[in-house]
């Protein structure tokens, strides 16, 4: 059996080891080389938020509902994948302006409202109450239990012991004790605690210790390994049901609620807040911690279901909690040594979770509750003592010792209603209704103070009435038909299935009801509103913190005079007059003076007089005591419209952005389809090149090979030479007319064609282009008729060649795609609206409305013309379109599929349509 005296001295004894690590890790920053400016010891220290809810709840939880523990610490993981988007900008805020609790960073926010930091103050400490009740619950529990080594008793009586023989109430006065050596032996300006961080990671490596080691026996010594663990659970039917989600009471509701309260809880629990934003030295030390909390995380939670399933079937029918399984199941084995070691485990665990909780309470009272009251009594005449930072350090000391009595008023009060973990999760749903005013007010502008008070009132409104009353009602505080009937008797106010809400746990309940109530009035009064000035440039502060360059001192709002010979003394007076001395002496050398009095009292030096203060009293405090001393004039008009003029910069560098963002995709489209047609033209260019190439080897090779056969036999009869020579003779005129238009076609691209312009009959231009056609169409046995008259008709201004060379074009086309025998191609010419029109109509396939334009494309269809096949638009177009254009034409098809197709093309008139002979009037009619 382990004496009672052996276990308080080993306790008191780690105790010792972790004060000598808190003071050896003080030493060290007064000498300037920090411990803790390592991102490992960063990470760890975040392990805090790992406190005996971990330890014995989790495999308690595990125990009731399976895998049901993980959302409450898959939560803090996705959330800080993201702390590098915003933890970083609430470390950097922080700093910047020297806030030293969560609720001075939300009372800063929102104007420096001493109301706002008040009501947060009063939520954490009570929100945080049943959570500290939760820690000596477990560390008097477990001391209960290693007491009666090597039975194993159940502390179930422990509340109903008198107050003078519980043993919780001494743990609360200990670890009263021990909180304020940690934390409150002197004050420091900047509320940072080095010794204490470096003290809570190496609590971090004692419960993770402790918990694998405890694990490892379980999974490895009393059983042969996970395997064996879960095979042996599959043959309990009530254990079996614990390892899938469907038998153990878990929806997908419960996980996503749990996950989301989780992912809040990690930065709005006060001593979450005080450890990853005021105890941070290095906002850089997040990149670390990103990977390294959640594998801390990982590791603590390796052996939870191994060591659930391994008790249950250990002490199946023994009425042993599964809260105390870790500490048990060592003993069930008679092994002492590790009971004692799981038993410190535990006490490190709480110990760690008490001491900065309360901490950062103690510091939200002082500045946010107390101070404020005191400073307002002018009997106690506080502004001519001159030093009251020993005041400060009593009024943080007495609570401390107020806050753990509190909790254990509550451990009496409520501690045997809740297991563990449901414990714990009360008091994340109260943190959590910060999260609407910390995100909302370092994201959004238009977040006002009265929105935040209303909004924080609402979510804690509800949450009081949906978690905190109905525990005491468990507790038989107040009757069971509160819950059962709810008050004054109306089914839809019972606090637990609100307006009839139904099919949820109580912690999702209480998060959906209290989070709308928070977020939704937040909003509407913050947008029915109005903010003050000093709301506006706080806003802008916070939300534009990154982009911000000038000195985090400086206040462009302040407008008055001071004189440093009353600054001095006013820090002096609550940081110690060394300490005051130093930081002004520090600030006059970043000024370039020597000393103190040498600083001329302006904007900057008040500003920076009142973030000092603000470090040991407080925002709200600091500005009241600020402006009571120094003589500040209202911002004048010249002040307001620089706040206005920033706030419309920046909503006009938004709109900027947004422009520049749109016109860079714009940009970015214009120049893939370039590209794309650039690659497309290439390709064109490719093709051209090949059909041209093949087209001109065509009639070499004719002409090469008649012009072989004529010299190597003489003796060839003379109606068989005419016939090859006539064939040399048409192929040459091929030949011939293809080089023409290819290099017609590139000094017309070029720009360098030359153009004879005269006065023109087109009768004489279309009956040159017939007879240039004519053997064609006797080849080809197509019909060609002409119906464009033969009188002189108007008169055009044109190139006569140019001209001759479109038609020839047409024609060629035309009777390629009719067949032989029965084509038929027809040339009209008539007068219309001061232009003279030139129609040419074939009677073959047609062409799809679809590809009219296609057919003028340039290079694309040049092998379709010169190859014979029915689409046909030539080499000749692209250049008649553009000879057509430049004498201020146009060129274009008319056509449908099967019915043939009318290439027609216009020329302006020289000479007025009035003048023409009368066959092309009447046509032009």
């Amino acid at each position: 059996m382990l004496q009672g005296w052996v276990i308080v001295l080993v306790a008191f004894a780690y105790l010792g080891v972790l004060f000598a690590v808190a003071y050896y890790g003080d030493k060290r920053a007064e000498a300037g080389r920090s411990i803790i400016a390592n991102p490992y010891i960063y990470a760890l220290s975040l392990a805090v938020y790992c406190s005996t809810w971990t330890f014995y709840g989790s495999v308690g939880r595990a125990a009731s509902t399976g895998i049901g523990f993980l959302p409450v610490y898959l939560g803090p993981t996705l959330m800080v994948a993201l702390w590098w988007y915003t933890m970083r900008k609430i470390i950097r805020i922080t700093k910047a302006y020297r806030i030293t609790s969560i609720a001075d960073f939300i009372s800063s926010r929102y104007g420096k409202s001493q109301m706002l930091g008040r009501l947060v103050t009063v939520i954490a400490v009570i929100g945080v109450i049943p959570y500290i009740s939760l820690q000596l619950k477990a560390i008097s529990g477990s001391f209960t239990i290693l007491r009666h080594y090597p039975r194993i008793v159940m502390p179930t009586q422990a509340v109903a012991q008198p107050i003078l023989n519980d043993t919780a109430l001494y743990i609360a006065l200990m670890l009263a004790a021990f909180t304020i050596l940690f934390g409150t032996r002197h004050l420091d300006a900047t509320e940072r605690h080095e010794g204490l961080v470096a003290a809570i990671a190496f609590e971090s490596v004692v419960k993770l210790l402790g918990f694998l080691v405890v694990g490892a026996f379980v999974t490895f010594g009393i059983y042969r390994g996970f395997g064996e663990i879960f095979r042996l659970a599959q043959q309990v039917p009530r254990l079996r049901a614990l390892m899938t989600v469907a038998d153990t009471g878990n929806t997908y509701g419960t996980w996503g609620f749990l996950t989301f309260l989780s992912m809040l809880s990690i930065v709005t629990l006060p001593r979450q807040f005080q450890i990853s934003v005021v105890e941070n030295v290095d906002e850089d030390h997040l990149r670390k911690a990103i990977w390294l909390f959640p594998l801390y995380l990982f590791l603590i939670n390796v052996f939870v279901l191994p060591i659930a399933l391994g008790g249950m079937m250990l002490f199946a029918g023994r009425g042993v909690d599964a809260d105390t399984f870790v500490l048990t199941l060592p003993m069930a084995q008679q092994k002492e040594a590790l009971a004692l070691f799981a038993f410190i485990g535990g006490l490190s665990a709480g110990t760690g979770m008490v001491i900065v909780e309360t901490i950062a309470l103690s510091t939200m009272v002082c500045n946010d509750l107390v101070m404020p009251v005191l400073l307002r009594v002018k009997w106690l005449r506080l502004n001519e003592r001159p030093d009251l930072s020993r005041l400060l350090l009593s009024i943080r000391r007495w609570a401390i010792t107020g806050i753990l009595m509190l909790g254990y008023i509550h451990f009496r009060a409520a501690g045997e209603a809740y297991a563990l973990v449901a414990t714990g999760l009360i008091s994340f749903a109260a943190v959590a209704q910060f999260a609407p005013a910390i995100f909302g007010g370092i994201y959004w502008r238009g977040g006002t103070r009265d929105g935040a008070i209303a909004g924080l009132s609402a979510g804690f409104a509800v949450w009081a009435y949906t978690l905190l009353l109905p525990s005491f009602a468990k507790s038989g505080w107040l009757p069971a038909s509160f819950l059962t009937e709810g008050p004054f008797g109306i089914p839809l106010l019972k606090p637990q299935q609100l307006f009839g809400l139904s099919g949820l746990d109580e912690i999702s309940h209480c998060l959906f009801w209290s989070m709308l109530a928070n977020i939704g009035i937040h909003v509407v009064v913050s947008l029915a509103g109005r903010q003050s000035i000093t709301e506006t440039g706080q806003a802008t502060m916070f939300v534009d913190v990154f982009r911000r360059t000038q000195a985090p001192e400086r206040s462009g709002l302040w407008r008055g005079s001071a004189a440093v010979e009353d600054l001095l003394p006013l820090l002096g007076r609550f940081l110690g007059p060394d300490r005051a001395r130093e930081a002004f002496l520090a600030y006059a050398r970043r000024r370039g003076v020597d000393s103190p009095e040498q600083l001329r009292a302006d904007a900057d030096l008040v500003a920076f007089a009142e973030t000092q203060l603000a470090g040991a009293i407080g925002g709200a405090s600091a500005r009241v005591m600020v402006a009571s001393l120094v003589q500040e004039q209202p911002p004048g008009l010249d002040e307001v419209m620089d706040i206005l003029d920033e706030a419309s910069q920046v909503r006009a560098y938004s709109r900027q952005l947004e422009q520049k963002s749109r016109e860079l995709e714009a940009a970015t489209a214009e120049l893939r389809a370039a590209n794309k047609l650039l690659q497309e033209l290439d390709r064109m260019k490719d093709d051209f090149m090949s059909t041209v190439t093949h087209e001109l080897r065509t009639p070499l090779t004719s002409i090469r090979a008649f012009s072989e056969i004529l010299l190597e036999d003489p003796e060839i009869h003379l109606p068989e030479r005419k016939r090859f020579l006539a064939i040399i003779v048409k192929e040459t005129q091929r030949l011939t007319r293809l080089i023409n238009q290819v290099l017609d076609l590139s000094k017309i691209e070029s720009g360098s064609a030359e153009w004879h312009t005269t006065e023109l009959d087109v009768h004489e231009v279309i009956r040159e282009s017939v007879e240039t056609s004519s053997q064609l169409f006797r080849e080809s046995r197509v019909e060609l008729v002409t119906s464009a008259g033969t009188d002189a008709g108007p008169r055009v201004m044109a190139d006569r060649d140019r001209l001759v060379q479109v038609l020839i074009n047409l024609l060629s086309n035309a009777v390629k795609v009719c067949r032989p025998g029965e084509g038929r191609v027809e040339i009209r010419l008539a007068v219309s609206n001061g232009f003279l029109r030139v129609d040419v109509q074939d009677n073959g396939p047609g062409i799809s409305p679809a590809d009219h334009e296609t057919v003028f494309e340039k290079f694309r269809q040049v092998g379709d013309t010169l190859t014979g096949k029915p689409k046909g638009t030539g080499l000749g177009l692209p250049i008649s379109r553009r000879i057509v254009e430049h004498f201020g034409g146009r060129l274009w098809v008319e056509s449908e599929l099967g019915k043939g197709a009318t290439f027609s093309f216009i020329l302006p008139l020289e000479v007025p349509a009035a003048k023409a002979g009368p066959e092309l009037a009447q046509a032009a009619g």
